[in-house]
């Protein structure tokens, strides 16, 4: 129920910014996915959820080449409280990171039957990553090509499952940074301004 809730927000949210796309993101397409991730992120937290933009990195192996992905997760508090909170994968972008040029229709079907839009707890994604990623070693020796790299299962983990950063939006800020008083700001002299209330000197 929980994954059901996130996703019917997350959808609802992306709704709204593709409605209202040229006001809120006149980036390029590079940059336009980083628009769409902090959207979600902050329409997310609106909604009361504990949402943050995560960044994973990992390194070149002899296996995969170095990368990097952004997505999203939302910790929810669990009943158990010594369990800690659980995390939840958000990706809007889902379907598109499986789909594979010159692939055969069974793997094409299993790629269609993906949502557009994945929410998800980690045991979920990895079960997915797993049938997926065996489905495309499977597609390209039945097509006789190669498996590209960025295609194997240890590459595609490392998106969603690996090492992450977990950005939290700038407006919350930790409590010893909210205590901190702030120095005043010194007036700074500008040789563009002078003093409109000058005191009148008598000329002798």
């Amino acid at each position: 129920s929980t994954e059901l809730r996130i996703q019917k927000d997350t959808e609802d949210v992306t709704r709204k910014m593709q409605s209202s796309a040229g006001a809120i993101c006149t980036c390029l397409k590079e940059c336009r996915r980083n628009c769409l991730l902090k959207f979600i992120v902050d329409g997310l937290r609106d909604l009361g959820h504990n949402s943050a933009l995560c960044k994973s990195k990992w390194r070149r192996s002899p296996d995969i080449p170095s990368g990097e992905h952004s997505y999203i997760d939302v910790l929810v508090e669990s009943k158990n409280g010594k369990r800690g909170p659980i995390r939840v994968v958000v990706e809007p972008n889902f379907r598109a990171e499986f789909e594979m040029a010159r692939a055969n229709s069974g793997y094409n079907g299993l790629v269609s039957s993906l949502p557009e839009i994945f929410v998800g707890k980690a045991e979920r994604l990895r079960t997915v990553i797993k049938i997926m990623c065996g489905a495309a070693k499977k597609c390209v020796r039945c097509n006789k090509m190669h498996l590209a790299p960025w295609r194997k299962h240890k590459y595609m983990q490392s998106k969603w499952l690996g090492t992450c950063e977990r950005i939290a939006p700038s407006l919350s800020v930790s409590p010893a940074a909210a205590v901190k008083p702030e120095r005043p700001a010194r007036p700074r002299a500008s040789m563009l301004t002078f003093d409109l209330h000058c005191t009148a000197v008598e000329v002798v």
